[in-house]
């Protein structure tokens, strides 16, 4: 039951909601605030450059057919499902709400949860670093893509070299940096991990207050009812179980070893808060950004909830599977 209660990040980022809907910051101190968070982010995503091991990423790529299934899963099989719910979107969920859904849609996934539910659960873990890893570098450029072309059939976002610019300046070229000075700095930050943790969470945090500052001050609150958020929960709910079926079903179907499905499963069926509430700062820049990531603070939730249950029942079907070929079992 413990495992189904928020956790305190997600505790955090709904104190940040509140403080927002309460103390909005707007303003002179919202354009410094700005900055500041232009900074963590870049920082965010220095840390990530550096936190990964070039080697691992390059013996994971050596398993293409799970790699590639599990990226077809993230930047395909999820945008089509949100394109999907978008043909019942005018008569269900307010047209703000339903492009956080698309937005969740064309999301990298999770790197932490990813490989730690893999490994709970008994998977490849190896081959999980490198989904989860090789999802988010390629999501830097497939997500605006996504975007620029999900969006813009529905008249809504268009993509300009100025996002484009904003993108590989903030997010893309910290990365590299931090893959630059990878073996000289890679041990040290990564035996840093709770030190640096603030950095992460901090980051997400300030983006988070400035988003819904920002659509506190333009009334999101008096645009949507209880009833909208309760749509978008069950949405939500309503995404992630269709992907977990479909990579279940399509990794057994591709005959994948019990391994290589674990992965599959938990790095195809994530997304992640971590690269998406940045993003959407630079992508939605000058519109409602609170509004477009709230259906992806429900949605980090709800994966986490459902996934610590999945990983659990992974882990245990093994073990009974272990002792009946005990010998006298």
């Amino acid at each position: 039951m413990k495992r189904l209660l928020p956790d305190t990040f997600t505790l955090l980022l709904v104190a940040m909601v509140v403080v927002a809907s309460l103390l909005p910051i707007s303003g002179e101190p919202a354009e410094w605030f700005g900055l500041a968070t232009n900074l963590a982010i870049a920082l965010l995503f220095f840390l990530h450059g550096s936190r990964l091991s070039t080697d691992v990423v390059v013996a994971g790529f050596l398993n293409w057919r799970l790699q590639g299934f599990i990226l077809a899963v993230t930047f395909v099989v999820f945008p089509l499902l949100g394109l999907l719910v978008g043909v019942l979107s005018p008569w269900l969920i307010p047209p703000a709400l339903y492009l956080g859904l698309l937005y969740v849609c064309v999301l990298p996934s999770t790197v932490q949860s990813s490989i730690a539910f893999t490994s709970i659960a008994g998977g490849n873990v190896p081959a999980a670093i490198c989904a989860a890893s090789a999802s988010n570098i390629l999501g830097m450029f497939l997500t605006p893509a996504l975007v620029a072309v999900l969006f813009t059939a529905q008249g809504h976002v268009g993509v300009s070299l100025e996002m484009i610019g904003k993108i590989l300046l903030q997010l893309f070229l910290p990365f590299v940096l931090g893959q630059v000075l990878q073996p000289v700095i890679g041990n040290w930050i990564r035996a840093r991990k709770s030190l640096l943790a603030p950095v992460d969470r901090g980051s997400i945090l300030m983006v988070v207050y400035l988003a819904f500052s920002n659509a506190v001050i333009q009334g999101i609150w008096s645009e949507f009812t209880t009833a909208d958020l309760a749509l978008v929960i069950g949405l939500d709910i309503a995404l992630l179980v269709v992907v977990l079926l479909v990579t279940i079903f399509c990794s057994n179907l591709f005959g994948f070893s019990r391994e290589d499905r674990i992965a599959a499963v938990f790095c195809g069926s994530k997304k992640s808060l971590a690269s998406g509430v940045p993003m959407a700062g630079v992508i939605f820049a000058g519109q409602s950004v609170g509004a477009i990531v709230l259906p992806l603070m429900l949605f980090h939730q709800i994966q986490l909830m459902v996934c610590a249950w999945l990983a659990r029942r992974f882990a245990n079907a093994q073990v009974k599977a272990e002792r009946l070929v005990q010998p006298g079992a």
